[in-house]
């Protein structure tokens, strides 16, 4: 009997580790080339990279957006934004092509040079450090309770436990940080989080799934009346009002940063469009759906943070318990969300302190002082500011807003490699008139509020 010889294993192809540090231009010094046994990521789990980068903390302010707007206008400015950041992308990604630009940074470079490239770096730093210290402080209205106009609403484990120390929290985050982020933030690729995206994305739906159920109860039994279907604008200061919102939008869609990491990773990147498509309109429809239900289910009662809301009698059966599985799914998400919004925080940083240094993930002692620098300043951001909207309002208006449109169309305008076209140049006109404009109003409205809520000064 003839054995026939094993067939030699097929050597791994290496896949190229882009950080977001890469060089202007690529040279065969500067790129990070590691042969292992990694083939290239899938189809899904590139979407569901993705679509964690997108699903985070804005889906808890979109019900309180539609509390501003009303439900028509609030579902048609989600699809639209949808839309314009599917586009901004599409320009991102054509514009790196002609300069074989590895990343964000790299197209900034190569249209702008070394101080477009740090402005992006400066941009994302601001918006996922604002970005993650909300996931913490939702974190700490979910399981310590929170207080809005006075009224007190309960966190998970003071309502299954009593109020105790342990329960506080500051030291129920101090514990999460310690237990949950600071180990899935130690992972070095992307790819490596696929699983954990996969189940996040999974509970961001199982949460969507809970809230429907809910309001489609209360709806057949006629315990919720009719909401709102347009804002209720009565003078010029509600109608600057109607644009407090734009912020919160922009930041709920913006995962630019990420989309060149997840596209060098891929095993065909020839799909990453189909990717960007796919990831956008399954979490327009999440947005969507929990937006219309979490503002059907408290109308004007809507909190800034929605699942806040989830500490009341819903008036049905196993209410109690449904509103404990509303909470924790959503809770879970936002843990398994933070490593991929901190990966490209991380890279930034690094990128812009040390941009002639050795791969990140080849330097163990500065990955881990990045690491911990980060973490620690996060932490200590989600124990002083007291609002997931103040935050939002902060970082949707200046960082987000550039990331997700200004850059892009300044980068289609700037056209270093001729490439542009007339539709390219009208759409970034419009974004960058739209945002500056939407943004500054945003501002002012928010400042005239701040003022007006302010106590007048002692005689």
């Amino acid at each position: 009997m003839t054995i026939a010889p094993k067939k030699d294993r097929k050597p791994s192809r290496g896949k190229r580790v882009i950080e977001e540090n890469a060089p202007l231009l690529p040279s065969r010094q500067d790129e990070d080339v590691v042969f292992d046994e990694f083939e290239g990521g899938s189809f899904s789990g590139a979407v569901f990279n993705l679509s964690t980068t997108i699903i985070g903390a804005g889906i808890m302010s979109l019900s309180a957006t539609m509390k501003v707007l009303g439900l028509i206008p609030g579902i048609a400015i989600i699809i639209f934004v949808a839309f314009l950041t599917e586009a901004s992308i599409e320009m991102l990604l054509r514009f790196s092509k002609p300069g074989k630009a590895l990343s964000y940074g790299g197209v900034m470079g190569d249209a702008f040079g070394r101080t477009g490239k740090i402005l992006l770096q400066i941009c994302v730093i601001i918006n996922n450090v604002g970005v993650l210290i909300v996931y913490m402080i939702i974190l700490g209205d979910v399981l310590s309770g929170t207080s809005s106009s006075g009224v007190h609403h309960a966190g998970l484990l003071e309502g299954w436990f009593g109020d105790h120390w342990w329960n506080g929290r500051t030291f129920v985050l101090l514990v999460t940080t310690l237990a949950v982020f600071a180990p899935l933030a130690c992972f070095k690729r992307v790819d490596s989080l696929r699983y954990t995206s996969a189940l996040s994305v999974g509970l961001a739906i199982a949460f969507v799934v809970i809230t429907a159920g809910i309001a489609i109860i209360k709806l057949i039994s006629g315990h919720i009346a009719v909401p709102r279907l347009f804002p209720n604008v009565t003078d010029i200061i509600s109608f600057f009002k109607l644009f407090t919102v734009v912020p919160v939008l922009v930041t709920a869609y913006v995962c630019h940063y990420n989309v060149h990491t997840i596209e060098s990773e891929l095993e065909d990147s020839s799909h990453i469009q189909s990717i960007v498509r796919t990831s956008l309109a399954l979490c327009s429809t999440v947005y969507i759906t929990t937006s219309f239900f979490g503002f059907l289910l408290f109308g004007d009662a809507t909190l800034d943070d929605v699942l806040a809301n989830f500490d009341t009698n819903l008036g049905i059966p196993y209410g109690r318990l449904l509103n404990d599985a509303v909470r924790v799914s959503y809770a879970i998400h936002l843990m398994l969300v933070f490593p991929i919004i901190f990966f490209a925080l991380r890279l930034n940083l690094d990128g812009l302190l040390f941009p002639s240094a050795r791969a990140l993930s080849h330097d163990n002692r500065r990955f881990a002082l990045i690491t911990i620098v980060l973490i620690s300043l996060i932490f200590l951001g989600a124990n002083f500011i007291p609002s997931i909207w103040d935050a939002f309002q902060f970082t949707g208006a200046t960082a987000t807003v550039w990331i997700g449109f200004i850059f892009p169309a300044a980068i289609a305008l700037k056209d270093p490699h001729g490439i542009a076209t007339k539709k390219d140049q009208i759409l970034s006109v419009f974004m960058i008139v739209l945002a500056v404009f939407s943004n500054m109003v945003a501002i002012y409205s928010d400042g005239y509020s701040l003022i007006k809520k302010s106590p007048p000064p002692p005689v």
